[in-house]
């Protein structure tokens, strides 16, 4: 069977001319519908909408766990093996062509842009949440907030932060960047299909991948800003202490950010984005993610120096051995929700008379004694013996709903926050072999995250283990531990200026997130272009703060109260449609890469012909 030259002839329409100039009307035009159908929806009920998104959200969680678990696993070993295999050393690029960007800016433009908001925002709040809830402490196999808890809370920091989350984005990444400089195709998500889809990629099916990429984009940007300038607004009100950008709370609560103070702190940070955007990609970006990186250090040093570091350093060596040791386990151990009826059928048959009145043992966020002491009647009267084999009986349905809310969550949030990451990966990487591709950015990026998470991370558990915070990090929300541990650690003048810069390293990185993320998306509506118009950034700009603002209304107005539920409920449900698409790229990337190393051999080129 002769061996068919690829398909390579991607003919994306653009317009000729009018507003969309160079753009894909049907990818825009549907993108920006779904986009302010959401945005009218949120804003007109948003009760509705709230409570609706979380409906959608938990129904597909009982579905599609173990598929958000087990692909992600799948991207991660793919990735290593690739880059062992000889194909490794196969360029982005011509064989002569040199990498567009220096090492250094290179990774601080990767670093800003993948995890830099989330490396803020989390840095404490993860090994803290994790400390005292992971699924050693939730099967009851140590106690939550104990110096035994810590390994386990840092294996799953690690997880949460390290190879698997930079797999995802370098699967988009690398899948992107082989087909625009190898084979000269477009740099938008279609491209990375065509292996799969052929001619078909030319029509309306490749217009619904790339709008999936948009979609996919506009939300893991918007949980990735949500956050950031929750943080934002707690750093403002460290150092001015205005009142205004914060919700009361009841008794010793600590203050966290209204929803007036939230949308104030978009507007500006979307107004800085907007302007960063519109001077591209070799300007703006690059000095603000160069800026990014240096702040970042030296917010490390101040932890290093004043800071924990022994300790820190301690739990970066045993946590990295338990995270490799546990790497499959870590990789592919999904869970599925229990049933009523199979909790009922696992109880002793003591207990089987009150099974309705003990599902409280499959709670992911109660501990054993939580659950004994919630107990009332006969069912709390049941012997100690029976009571323990109860909380065990609703083992899976706690790991369940713990592996959803936490491990899944970050999935589908870098998941969504891909097309915007690999895009940008790939848009950087050009003239770099894929090996290098891998390991820069997967092993690299993984390990400084390790490092920041257990440098401050372990300095909060240490000031709360030593009992001098005495449960003070503990108790404050997620974007505010990062300030109640420096003013543990640190005071006077030189914590004032510390936050101040945390307050503007918060920002600078919030706008390399956002306005990378509105090129990004331009990039797609036109087609793969790397220069798109200015007045289209300014729109996607608006659109983007419109979505957000109008979750964070429709979040805070739910049940919960919770201004983030919304979003992150959207970003889950959008995410999912992506991830297969992730997978069908795998595949395609396969393909690709085996049928390009026999025409190889076969001395039979790449020209730009359609062949299948």
């Amino acid at each position: 069977m002769a061996l068919k030259e690829p398909f390579t002839d991607l003919e994306i329409p653009k317009q000729g001319g009018g507003f969309y100039e160079g753009y894909s009307l049907p990818i825009a035009l549907i993108s920006k519908g779904l986009m302010v159908a959401l945005v009218l929806w949120a804003l007109i009920w948003p009760v509705s909408a709230g409570s609706t998104l979380d409906g959608w959200n938990w129904s597909l969680l009982g579905v599609f766990n173990s598929f958000y678990i087990i692909a992600v696993g799948a991207f991660a070993f793919f990735l290593i093996i690739l880059a062992i295999l000889p194909i490794g050393k196969k360029k982005l690029g011509r064989a002569d062509e040199a990498p567009e960007f220096s090492n250094f800016s290179w990774f601080s433009m990767m670093f800003g842009a993948g995890l830099g908001v989330g490396l803020m925002v989390f840095a404490t709040a993860e090994p803290l949440g994790l400390w005292g809830s992971n699924p050693e402490v939730v099967s009851g196999a140590v106690v939550g907030n104990s110096p035994e808890a810590v390994q386990s809370g840092y294996r799953y920091t690690f997880l949460h932060y390290g190879l698997h989350a930079w797999a995802i984005y370098v699967v988009t990444g690398l899948s992107l960047a082989y087909y625009a400089y190898t084979r000269d195709m477009p740099l938008t998500i279609r491209s990375a299909l065509t292996p799969i889809l052929g001619k078909a990629a030319n029509g309306p099916v490749g217009h619904v991948v790339d709008v999936l990429g948009v979609v996919a984009t506009i939300l893991g940007v918007s949980v990735t800003i949500g956050f950031g300038v929750s943080q934002f607004v707690d750093g403002v009100y460290a150092v001015t202490g205005m009142e205004w950008l914060m919700a009361a709370t009841e008794g010793d609560a600590p203050p966290a950010p209204s929803t007036v103070g939230l949308l104030t702190g978009l507007a500006l940070i979307m107004f800085l984005s907007i302007l960063s955007a519109v001077s591209g990609v070799g300007r703006g970006i690059k000095y603000l993610s160069n800026l990014n990186l240096v702040l970042s250090v030296i917010l490390l040093l101040t932890f290093v120096i004043f800071g924990s570091f022994m300790f820190a350093m301690t739990t970066y060596g045993t946590a990295l051995v338990d995270y490799i040791i546990h790497f499959f386990s870590l990789s592919f151990g999904a869970y599925g929700p229990q049933s009523a009826g199979a909790f009922a059928a696992a109880l002793p048959a003591d207990a089987a008379p009150f099974a309705d009145s003990l599902g409280a043992a499959q709670g992911a966020w109660g501990s054993y004694d939580g659950f004994v002491a919630g107990l009332e009647g006969d069912a709390a009267a049941l012997p100690p013996e029976t009571l323990a084999a109860v909380y065990e009986a609703g083992n899976q349905g706690r790991q369940f709903g713990w592996q959803s809310g936490w491990t899944t969550f970050y999935w589908a949030w870098w998941i969504a926050f891909s097309p915007f990451v690999g895009l940008f990966l790939a848009r950087i990487s050009r003239g770099r072999t894929v090996r290098e591709f891998i390991l820069g950015c997967v092993i690299a990026p993984s390990l400084v995250c390790f490092a920041w998470m257990t440098i401050l991370g372990g300095t909060a558990i240490d000031l709360e283990l030593a009992g001098q915070a005495e449960g003070a990090i503990i108790g404050a929300s997620n974007t505010n531990k990062l300030f109640v541990t420096l003013s543990y650690m640190i005071e006077g003048g030189f914590l004032q200026l510390i936050t101040v810069m945390c307050v503007v390293l918060i920002m600078t990185f919030l706008v390399t997130s956002a306005d990378s993320g509105i090129l990004v998306m331009n990039t797609i509506m036109s087609g793969g272009e790397q220069e798109t118009g200015i007045k289209h950034r300014i729109i996607w700009g608006v659109i983007l703060t419109l979505v957000i603002g109008s979750l964070l209304v429709a979040g805070g107005l739910s049940t919960t109260g919770n201004p983030f539920d919304a979003l992150q409920d959207a970003m889950i449900i959008g995410a999912l449609p992506f991830t297969i698409v992730m997978v069908l790229m795998v595949i395609s990337l396969i393909k690709a890469m085996w049928n390009d190393s026999r025409r190889g051999k076969a001395g039979v080129g790449a020209s730009a012909q359609p062949a299948e």
